[in-house]
């Protein structure tokens, strides 16, 4: 493997913000701008996620209806019919 051209590889903190659950990985995410934090004694690098596999309803087998900025009825209203 050649040296310097490979991200760093650093302890990572996933953390679901719906659910709170945190995952803990290693990733290539680099920790600038990012927060940190200390799990078991390891300084990991923090991300937050919307959805992940402990929120997704493929996982949890949930039906959600997540709406977003009423994307839904804006859909609805340009592809309405007219009569």
């Amino acid at each position: 493997m050649k040296k310097g051209i490979h991200p760093d590889y650093n302890p990572t903190v996933f953390v679901d913000v719906s659910t709170g659950k945190q995952f803990v990985t290693n990733s290539t995410i680099p920790a600038k701008g990012h927060q940190t934090e200390t799990v078991d004694g390891v300084e990991c690098v923090k991300v937050f996620r919307d959805i992940t596999m402990d929120s997704h309803p493929v996982y949890t087998g949930e039906k959600r209806f997540v709406d977003t900025a009423g994307r839904v009825e804006k859909f609805q209203n340009k592809f309405r019919r007219r009569r």
